[in-house]
This record gives structure tokens, C-alpha cells and sequence, in this order.
């Protein structure tokens, strides 16, 4: 695996010398269980699989290279370059701005760019829309792309089906920089509709199987297709891509539910219509994340704390994972956790900060993170953890005895 040259302050003593003794123990990464800190009063368990991947360590270094290389240029972000507020802000303070919000409404006007400016484009990829926009005014887009490679493999598997004919069905929030841009590459080759999740699915299943009409489609998925899509014509042939961040275990399900419904559907109609397999366009990180977390839940948790970005995708779902088994806390960071007492912390189905008393009970507490949380904020959580508990060993001492 390559090593990416990322700014220090992003590591962490205590995250990376877990992760080295897991690796050495576990190097093709079949254990997803979770490391046990033992502190005797009460343990920590770290997820096997959390933090930087691949897509978002490359995104780093290449927008810190970009500011690096560019003293006295303007450089500017497309958007944030992964949901992470401590990683956006440290790139404000390097002089970078942000020409959108992540809805995509403009916060600085395309014709203020010129070709001596400086656009990193972030790790979730963007449209060929906007990539129109910069080449317009002569800005590059090439040499600080910071777009996840798995990000576009989905897009190149996707374009793979389009010479087919095959309609894509994407997996993925709307409104999230990464499903709008693999909409938008998607739609250059083939026609393309977004579901969310398995209700959504049923309905677009529906309509598949002639129980619900074409007005319907168009009400039920507005602005969620392509331009000249026919249901009556575009749903015969579907294929499942999705976006990275989701929940795996959700795409592969809505992927069965779409072959099951045109099974059925062929089992009962002369024209047969058809489904592509695309379960290889899962990220493996997305994937490892998933399991490892599902993994730590088995331990018997009395609660979790998942640390991240409260605009992350997948460090959601990771919240979603845990949730259903223990009581679990989304934090941004070691702030959060203000006292024994009291926890502020981020509500996924209200979409609010909200604070609660009496959070820290029991002796057996879940960590772990978004694929975009730096490992030294885990480290500042673990820290803060260990002093509200009292422990009676130390960090060192504790790190000494799983090294064996």
C-alpha cells in the first residue's frame, strides 16, 4: 500500500502504534475483531478498521502539495474536500477557499476564477458540469484531481454498462457531492435514476412490474433521473452502482430486491427484461469499516462513541450500525465529551447537536471513526476518555500488553 505524505498533526501516537501491532498480527486483515484496552476498571474497544483510507489520505496530500506548491496563488477548494471540519478549517488557515458549499450553491462566482488560479477538486469527484465551468476559464483540472480511484471505478463500471444499454440505478443520497457526480458522468453514457434505500427501491420495483404508472415515476423520483428518461422503455435492462459511502449491506440488498422483482417479473411476461451483477463496485474501505464496526458490536458494548464529521456519510452509517446495539454517541471530537455527566453529540434522524446527562455508564466502551476523521482526534477521544474514568493504568502501560 502506498504511503501518502500527509501533515503530521493528522497522526497520532496511540491510534498508529494499535494499528502497526494489529497489522503485524493480522497482515491480510482477516481479523475484524476489535483491540481490547484493558484499564481494569473499564476497557476500550478499537475498531479493527476506522480513520484515513486510501481515497482520503491521497486527497490530502495532494491539496497540501497544491498549497505547497503555489505560494502566492490563489488556491481554492471546489468544496470540502472530505466531510471532516478539522481537516477543511486547517486548510482555510493555509489561505484556501471554497468556491461551493457541499449542496453545491456557488459561494464565489465562476467569473471571478483565471487560468493562474488554483482548483483542487475533492475526493468525492465532481460533474462533468462543472468540470465544463473551469475549462471555460482555462483552469486546470488535471494536476490537483483529488477524486477517490474507487470513485471512479464506479463510474468507469458504470459507463461499462451504458454499452450494453443498461439504465443504472445509483445507491446514494441526492444531494451528496458524490452521488451528484456520478449521476452527472453517468448520464453522459446512459440513463440513471437515485434511489436512497429499500423503500424507494420497492417503489422504482413497482413500477418495473407495471403496478405503479409513469406519471407516478416522474412525481415519486423528480430530479432524481435523467433528461428523456422512459420508464416504459429505460427500465428493461438495470444495473446497481452506488455511492461509496453507503452502507454495503443496504446496496447489495437493494441490488437482490431489483433482480427479484424482475425474476418475477419474467417468470409471468413474454418480453424478459435483465440485471447486470455490479456488486464489485463496493469500496473495500467502506466495507472493512462496516465490518469492523459490526464486529465490535458483538463485544457486549454499554456504549460507543463514533467520531467524525456530522456531514460524513459513512461515518453515519457507522453510528447506524452501532446504534441498534448499544446506546451511541456521534461526536466531532474530545470537546463533545464535556464532563462524567454530560455529552454533546450529533442526533442522525433530527440532524441536531443535542446534550445528554448521565452517558457514561457501565465498563465496556466502543470507539471508532469516519474513513475521514484523523487518527489524532481518536487519540484526543481515547484521552479524554481515560481521564473522565479515572483509570488506574496508564495509556503506555495498557499499549504494552496487547503488544504481546
Amino acid at each position: 500500500m502506498k504511503q501518502f505524505k500527509i501533515p503530521p498533526f493528522f497522526r497520532s501516537p496511540i491510534i498508529s502504534k494499535i494499528k502497526t501491532i494489529r497489522k503485524l498480527k493480522d497482515p491480510m486483515k482477516k481479523d475484524f475483531s476489535a483491540t481490547k484496552l484493558d484499564f481494569i476498571d473499564f476497557q476500550l474497544y478499537i475498531a479493527r478498521h476506522f480513520g484515513f483510507c486510501y481515497g482520503v489520505e491521497n486527497a490530502i496530500e495532494i491539496a497540501y502539495r497544491a498549497v505547497d506548491e503555489n505560494k502566492g496563488k490563489r488556491v481554492f477548494l471546489l468544496s470540502q474536500m472530505i466531510h471532516n471540519p478539522f481537516v477543511n478549517d486547517d486548510l482555510q488557515d493555509e489561505g484556501v477557499r471554497f468556491l461551493q458549499d457541499t449542496l453545491g450553491n456557488q459561494l464565489i462566482p465562476w467569473s471571478e476564477l483565471t487560468p493562474e488560479d488554483i482548483v483542487v477538486l475533492p475526493a468525492f469527484g465532481t460533474t462533468l458540469e462543472i468540470n465544463a465551468q473551469l475549462e471555460k476559464r482555462g483552469v486546470s483540472i488535471e494536476k490537483y484531481n483529488t477524486t477517490c480511484p474507487f470513485v471512479e471505478k464506479v463510474w468507469n463500471r458504470a459507463q461499462k454498462l451504458s454499452t450494453d444499454e443498461y439504465t443504472i440505478v445509483i445507491h446514494g443520497k441526492s444531494t451528496h457531492e458524490e452521488t451528484r457526480a456520478t449521476f452527472s458522468h453517468t448520464a453522459a453514457h446512459s440513463h440513471a435514476v437515485i434511489v436512497r434505500d429499500l423503500t424507494e427501491t420497492q417503489f422504482l420495483c413497482d413500477v418495473v412490474y407495471g403496478k405503479r404508472s409513469s406519471a407516478e415515476f416522474y412525481a415519486f423520483f423528480s430530479g432524481k433521473y435523467t433528461v428523456g428518461f422512459d420508464p416504459e422503455i429505460h427500465l428493461d435492462k438495470l444495473g446497481v452502482i452506488n455511492q461509496t459511502t453507503m452502507l454495503a449491506s443496504e446496496t447489495q440488498a437493494i441490488a437482490d430486491l431489483i433482480k427479484k422483482s424482475i425474476e418475477a417479473y419474467n417468470s409471468s411476461n413474454h418480453d424478459k427484461k435483465t440485471f447486470a451483477d455490479t456488486r464489485d463496485t463496493l469500496c473495500y474501505a467502506t466495507n472493512e469499516n462496516q465490518n469492523a464496526t459490526e464486529a465490535m458490536s458483538k463485544e457486549d458494548l454499554d456504549l460507543a462513541i463514533v467520531v467524525g464529521g456530522y456531514n460524513s456519510s459513512n461515518t453515519s452509517h457507522l453510528v447506524e450500525l452501532l446504534e441498534q446495539k448499544c446506546p451511541t454517541y456521534f461526536v466531532r471530537n474530545d470537546v463533545e465529551l464535556l464532563s462524567k455527566d454530560e455529552i454533546r453529540h450529533f442526533d442522525i434522524h433530527t440532524k441536531q447537536e443535542i446534550t445528554t446527562h448521565n452517558w457514561l455508564k457501565g465498563t465496556k466502551i466502543g470507539v471508532t471513526s469516519g474513513a475521514s476523521c484523523p487518527d489524532s482526534i481518536i487519540d484526543a477521544v481515547i484521552a479524554k476518555l481515560i481521564q473522565l474514568k479515572d483509570a488506574d493504568l496508564d495509556i503506555e502501560h495498557v499499549l504494552k500488553s496487547i503488544d504481546h
